[in-house]
């Protein structure tokens, strides 16, 4: 069985439960357990509006965990706890996915093994991820605005959030695409994007980053609101 990553988010209402929600993710229920077939997570906070801004998000959460088989995240999505996050949640997705291609690392890991094909007529996921070095943090927030208001209504988008493991300086982004064409559309052919990876090599702002594609095949929860067909 292929490697399956789930990417999970949780939307909160009422200060009780952002609290709860806050507080969990400085001491995730995953610490010190032993889980069938973890091989690597990550607990997650968002930011404000599609989650690329500096201003945190204090109703959404996500979750990113990797395992060894469909069946052992499939196992964990079912567990007790899971259930932590979703009982007082309003809503909530479970995003599972097949590794397409990844390079780069993350806390000096190279979590994601790749067992699919890129097929351009599938949905497509992608997951980007860096360490801002604290000396460049004002001159990427400078820019980072302007690249993710050029996301908005794009295309062939289903959803997106910043996301990140520590506001300012580790931050990582989730986007889902109907269509990987539509993905590679955006990424090539958007200006303020190509600016963006441009700056990206010109001043070199990250010390650690990752970039990494996925199919996902199977989407459960209302959150998101989309549902993937199976072949």
């Amino acid at each position: 069985m292929p490697q399956t990553t789930v990417v999970s988010f949780f939307k909160y209402e009422g200060f009780r439960h952002k609290w709860q929600a806050f507080v969990r993710m400085g001491r995730p229920p995953l610490l010190n357990q032993t889980i069938e077939g973890l091989t690597f997570w990550k607990a997650l906070g968002s930011g404000g509006g599609n989650g690329f801004s500096v201003w945190p998000d204090f109703s959404i959460f996500g979750l990113l965990t990797v395992f060894n088989s469909e069946k052992e995240a499939s196992a964990f999505i079912k567990s007790d706890l899971i259930k932590n996050y979703t009982k007082t949640a309003e809503k909530f997705s479970h995003i599972s996915m097949h590794s397409i291609k990844a390079h780069g690392q993350w806390s000096k890991q190279e979590p994601f093994i790749s067992s699919e094909k890129f097929n351009e007529e599938k949905p497509l996921a992608v997951i980007t991820r860096a360490t801002i070095k604290p000396k460049l943090a004002y001159k990427f927030w400078k820019y980072v605005p302007s690249v993710s208001k050029s996301m908005d209504g794009y295309k062939g988008l289903i959803f997106t959030k910043g996301i990140g493991e520590w506001p300012i300086f580790m931050q990582a982004t989730f986007s889902l695409w109907e269509q990987g064409t539509q993905m590679m559309n955006y990424a090539y052919k958007n200006p303020k994007h190509a600016e963006m990876v441009k700056k990206t090599r010109e001043l070199g702002w990250y010390s650690e980053e990752m970039f990494s594609r996925f199919h996902p095949f199977k989407i459960e929860g209302d959150l998101i609101g989309y549902s993937i067909k199976q072949s």
